[in-house]
């Protein structure tokens, strides 16, 4: 199967056609494509497996909100021309494929930040965690064992993080208008919408 894959964008078109899971379980990438469905995470494993079935690295970075305010969104970034790209799976229309064309982790990161909101229309983006390579957890068999999804999820969980925008910018941030929450929100699966804790 990923043999099939010819660019970063053959892989972001099969999660694209792969339906937003919005179950409380994590999917290795071969479960992925045993049961056609994936959320974040799971995404993320299956586009790191992909990409580095295409030559590049398999690297995660994890998107962060302050706790409670709104769901992580990891990230298989990859490098072309000394440029950073990025494959993922969303349940939100805006925060999937980004082109090879940032110099830096933190500008990539911070193309998402307009299309990352709450359900409550926050704009939540606030970290980035500092990139995982996954060929050092190899042994933990995350490519064929959802128990090694797992292991993924705690370490991104606890990883180092860096801040995109100050606390007290945060505290001024005008709510996402309407017309980018309803194109944010085109086509979500409303059972897996994060509901926010404050």
């Amino acid at each position: 199967m990923f043999n099939t894959f010819k660019t970063p964008a053959d892989v972001q078109a099969y999660l694209d056609a792969t339906p937003y899971s919005p179950e409380d379980r994590n999917r290795c990438p071969v479960t992925v494509i045993k049961d056609r469905l994936a959320h974040c995470l799971d995404g993320g494993l299956f586009a790191a497996l992909g990409l580095r079935f295409l030559g590049y690295p398999p690297i995660l970075i994890d998107l962060q909100s302050e706790a409670g305010l709104d769901d992580d969104h990891v990230l298989a970034v990859y490098q072309q021309d000394g440029l950073w790209g990025a494959v993922a799976k969303s349940n939100f229309n805006g925060l999937r494929l980004r082109e090879p064309v940032f110099r830096s982790l933190r500008e990539l990161a911070m193309s998402y930040f307009e299309d990352y909101f709450n359900i409550d229309g926050v704009k939540s983006l606030r970290y980035y965690t500092i990139p995982l390579d996954l060929q050092i957890l190899d042994s933990k068999n995350w490519m064929a064992d959802d128990s090694g999804a797992d292991v993924i999820e705690k370490i991104l969980k606890h990883r180092r993080k860096v801040s995109l925008i100050p606390k007290n910018v945060a505290q001024k941030l005008n709510r996402v208008d309407e017309l980018s929450y309803q194109a944010g929100m085109l086509g979500v699966n409303h059972d897996g919408l994060y509901k926010p804790k404050i």
